[in-house]
């Protein structure tokens, strides 16, 4: 014999699962960062830095710095402290544009977290 009780309860958690994923699956734009912890929601890169497939948030790892400025670590490329590609973080952690979002070339924009995050 069947609880029913059961069966309501049953009902209600797979209408509050459903209605949650519909809340939480916003889609992502191509030019929108990936959400953090610092920035639950995500934001936009500019479109100067990306088209669509240029930019990602990469580890602390990947970036550097030097005297002369910020390294990309997998390609070496130094991008100056004070030039124009250079670009404050929104949410605190690096976001690397490279041309076609490939790994091994030239940097289009780099998303620096603030010196006091």
């Amino acid at each position: 014999m069947r609880n029913s009780t059961a069966m309501p309860f049953h009902r209600a958690s797979l209408a509050a699962v459903f209605f949650a994923l519909i809340l939480l699956s916003r889609p992502v734009s191509a030019h929108e960062a990936l959400p953090t912890t610092a920035k639950p929601l995500g934001w936009s890169y500019p479109h100067s830095c990306c088209s669509g497939i240029d930019c990602r948030r990469v580890s602390d790892k990947a970036i550097s710095e030097r005297p002369e400025g910020y390294v990309i670590n997998g390609t070496g490329e130094v991008v100056a402290y004070r030039d124009g590609r250079v670009k404050n973080s929104p949410d605190g952690v690096y976001h690397w544009c490279s041309v076609a979002g490939a790994d091994d070339s030239r940097t289009i924009c780099l998303f620096v977290p603030p010196k006091g995050y």
